[in-house]
């Protein structure tokens, strides 16, 4: 099937675990099956350089190396562990990309079976091998150092990197414009046909698919962040996949859902996770310092409340 001009096609498919899909207005003449697997290939590229679910990934590959050796990554892998210790030192660790021991001994990675609360001695005995200082970065040689059982986890940014490279890969192929999607990370080029924007919802954070607020996202990227996507309960108590890495723990706050608007999807991504670890007072403080647009939804006592920073509700009125 040929692309037809001034129309928006619709694309589908599976990644890192998640699905993906791309609404794209294209010119005509280039086969569908050439958008389809075009964006199928940069996704395929980032996991098979950041998963921690593939040992033979280069994420994994360093995660594995022995102490005190450097490790040669991917331009890719390189960069985007690197914009990672950035946010994590800017956060003063509330972000942490080596987290990774923690979230799988709670049961959220690619090994371990949840269910089951870890002792004091295991949650300790992750915590020593977490420090967002611990990898030393070479950026000349593209190298970074294993100093011995750091477990870097990117899956709190992979899919919003993933989401600018289909950006990417849609303009260089010649697309008009295009809302993009992975994993529910979103970014949009132009305006569809009829010159009106590209509109995202923003999920109540009950899994009901309900909206309370709609984006009219023009250049730029949207994520969401929120407990109720991955978690589970044990002794009555509910565990999030977000661990706090500063305490070993899920994180326990009234924070259910967290949304980011930024020009970039790699940026908008990771904030999703910092500022739920933040929490609201702190993370707004750290978004009105920084002027970035970001919305929390809390658990109140009579139902879900909204607290939005100057940039966000900028957006809104947008």
């Amino acid at each position: 099937m040929t692309v037809a001009a001034h129309a928006v096609h619709e694309l589908h498919g599976h990644t890192m675990g998640t699905t993906w899909s791309a609404r794209v207005v294209a010119p005509a003449g280039l086969p569908m099956r050439e958008w389809q697997d075009g964006v199928q290939r940069c996704l395929d590229g980032v996991d098979a350089q950041m998963s921690t679910y593939k040992p033979d990934s280069a994420l994994s590959r360093y995660n594995a190396a022995p102490a005190g050796t450097w490790q040669a990554l991917p331009e890719e892998c390189f960069a985007v562990i690197a914009h990672a210790l950035r946010l994590a030192q800017a956060t003063g660790g509330a972000y942490d990309p080596t987290v990774g021991p923690l979230v799988n001994l709670w049961g959220f990675g690619p090994d371990a079976q949840p269910g089951q609360t870890p002792s004091d001695a295991a949650i300790a005995a992750a915590r020593e091998r977490i420090g967002w200082w611990k990898p030393q970065l070479d950026e000349a040689a593209r190298q970074i150092f294993q100093p011995g059982g750091v477990y870097i986890d990117l899956s709190s940014i992979a899919k919003g990197h993933g989401v600018d490279r289909i950006g990417d890969w849609l303009d260089q192929a010649g697309a008009q414009a295009w809302l993009v999607e992975v994993g529910g990370e979103m970014k949009a080029r132009g305006t569809k046909p009829d010159g009106s924007p590209w509109r995202v919802g923003i999920e109540r954070p009950d899994g009901s698919g309900a909206y309370d607020h709609v984006i009219a996202l023009r250049g730029g990227a949207i994520a969401t962040s929120g407990n109720y996507r991955r978690s589970y309960r044990h002794d009555g108590a509910l565990r999030s996949h977000h661990i706090d890495p500063r305490t070993g723990y899920p994180v326990a706050s009234a924070v259910a859902s967290v949304s980011i608007l930024a020009a970039c999807a790699i940026d908008a991504d990771p904030l999703g996770t910092a500022m739920t670890l933040l929490g609201p007072d702190d993370g707004l403080a750290f978004a009105r310092e920084r002027e970035l647009a970001v919305l929390f939804v809390l658990h109140g006592e009579r139902g879900w409340q909204t607290r939005m920073s100057p940039a966000f509700e900028a957006a809104l009125r947008a």
